[in-house]
């Protein structure tokens, strides 16, 4: 019986009008991806985990976010945040801050000594990673919360990876990586430190030891350019560069730095001289509009004083009694639709130089795969696996930068974790795997803005140059807790109900009835008129065409 009473109709109720018979399509509650889940390179569920913040349920919030990624302070700093650029408010007033939304999570997580549960269950299958940057470690994690057995094999003295010796720490304190990390070791992962696995013969004896194998070795071979000597005392890769500064150590390369290249690795090399008191000068094919590096970490670089010099190449190099001379050409730079795959034609007459005292090229690393190929086959410049990240050798899988050019360290996370539910299907056919939704995404024309005000993003601060390059203090602050919870609101919660009630105060016919968690609608009663879908402030309600008999 639909013995609602209206608080507004004189008559009380619908119950002798059994409009149902008028409709021709019905309204539907379902749960459809947002933008940001569809851009997200881990999965993660966006909508949801905002909307936790946004009631100040933080534990809950981190677990959700922890569901598909052990790092948020890690991402929440440093992730390319493609979500944002999905975001469906973009179109009404700006993107939501979702970054900083999961580093305020993240570092609270950090702050209050959050762990993950312990495994429900215990299994007897044995897993071995090989490499402890952000793909074997989400791996990892995500086997282990499953109860596999898991050995991580790392041939430095410090798991990391890339977090550890790649990122300086004013973008990523290591205290943060070691949080993070420990709590994944917390979980009952063994790891062995300074072990790594040499060759094909090493990683054979793996595979017979163990159920399955997943490879993360990383890309630990920097691209060289053949017009530069590097056995010359003023050539230094950027990734020693990195590695030698983030130690603490000394740099000695005079005064004056040619960094050639225009990614976030070249940002952080350029950056990093910087604080180092050095004149800075990158060099990149790319023009401004192109570089691949994120544009704040451009626009931080440019505040520091770094000069760029874009659309142009390096032709020679040649020494001289007051350092180094550069001689450059500007080039018209061709994008291509792949990653890399650009073209580039000089410029005649566009000849200029560059003094410096020393040149660090920072052009992009390769997978070492010379190492595996007697037991794992190639494709072009990554190890070949199939849609399952298995390679040619059952059993064995491989992910992150050693068999994918998408290199991110979200990307690397969402692969570990998408490796370790395909190795869980092929060591234990009863295992649970996560299912990605297939449904088309929200589009922001469903979504009823009358129920958004405009609202500035609460934007994070950042530290004053002079203050910043005195130190490798973070340069990015927090939001704080109030600016959190505001930042959490002005979601739209795309295809996500949030239990507003707007459909059931709104629905003419009284059809629709009050769950203790959702709703219901009563078919005798609903005439399919749609004020309840125009009225959802999430687009979480569709009409759907029905046949009646």
């Amino acid at each position: 019986m639909n013995n609602q009473q209206s608080p507004l109709w004189t008559t009380g109720n619908s119950e002798a009008r059994m409009t149902g018979t008028w409709r021709s399509a019905m309204p539907n509650y379902s749960t459809t991806p947002s933008p940001c889940l569809g851009a997200c390179p881990v999965d993660g569920r966006i909508a949801e985990w905002i909307g936790q913040v946004k009631d100040e349920d933080y534990y809950g919030a981190w677990l959700t976010l922890a569901d598909n990624n052990p790092f948020p302070a890690i991402a929440g700093r440093i992730c390319h945040h493609p979500c944002e650029s999905a975001c469906n408010r973009v179109q009404l007033d700006g993107t939501v801050g979702i970054c900083s939304l999961e580093r305020h999570v993240g570092d609270m997580a950090l702050k209050e000594g959050w762990q993950f549960p312990k495994p429900a269950e215990e299994r007897n299958e044995s897993v071995a990673i090989v490499g402890g940057g952000p793909a074997g470690l989400s791996a990892a994690y995500q086997l282990r919360r499953h109860g596999y057995r898991v050995t991580l094999f790392e041939s430095h003295n410090r798991l990391g990876g890339l977090l550890r010796y790649g990122i300086p720490s004013y973008r990523l304190e290591k205290k943060i990586v070691d949080g993070e990390i420990d709590r994944i070791i917390n979980l009952g992962v063994d790891v062995k430190l300074e072990a790594g696995i040499a060759d094909s013969d090493a990683l054979k004896k793996l595979h017979d030891d163990y159920d399955a194998v997943y490879m993360a070795t990383g890309a630990t071979r920097s691209k060289v350019l053949p017009a530069l000597d590097y056995s010359q005392p003023w050539i230094v890769d950027s990734a020693d560069f990195l590695a030698a500064t983030n130690a603490g150590e000394v740099c000695e390369l005079g005064e004056r730095l040619v960094i050639i290249g225009g990614g976030s690795a070249a940002m952080d090399v350029a950056r990093t001289a910087r604080r180092l008191g050095k004149s800075v000068t990158v060099l990149s094919l790319e023009p401004d509009e192109f570089l691949p590096a994120q544009r704040v970490e451009v626009e931080e670089a440019l505040e520091e004083g770094i000069e760029f010099v874009t659309g142009a190449m390096m032709q020679s190099v040649g020494a001289n009694g007051e350092g180094l001379t550069l001689d450059c050409i500007r080039v018209d730079f061709q994008q291509g639709e792949i990653r890399g795959a650009f073209k580039i034609e000089p410029i005649s007459g566009s000849e200029f130089q560059l003094s410096a005292d020393a040149v660090i090229p920072s052009i992009g690393q390769d997978a070492d795969l010379a190492r595996w190929e007697s037991l794992l086959d190639s494709e072009g410049p990554v190890i070949k696996t199939d849609k399952k990240w298995q390679t040619a050798t059952p059993g064995v899988f491989a992910g992150g930068d050693l068999a994918s050019m998408d290199r991110f360290v979200t990307q690397a996370i969402g692969m570990g974790k998408q490796a370790a539910d395909q190795i869980g299907l092929y060591i234990n056919p009863g295992h649970t795997a996560a299912v990605i939704s297939s449904d088309p995404e929200i589009p922001y024309g469903v979504i009823n803005t009358h129920y958004h005000p405009l609202a500035e993003r609460n934007q994070a601060g950042h530290v004053d140059v002079a203050a910043r390059l005195t130190n490798f203090n973070e340069v990015q602050k927090a939001l704080g807790q109030n600016e959190a919870v505001a930042e959490a609101s002005r979601c739209f919660s795309c295809g996500t109900c949030i239990y507003c009630d707007n459909c059931y105060y709104y629905c003419p016919d009284m059809a629709i009835i009050k769950l203790d968690r959702g709703y219901e609608v009563k078919t005798d009663y609903c005439k399919g008129c749609g004020l309840c879908v125009a009225e959802c402030p999430t687009g979480s309600i569709a009409m759907r065409e029905e046949m009646q008999d």
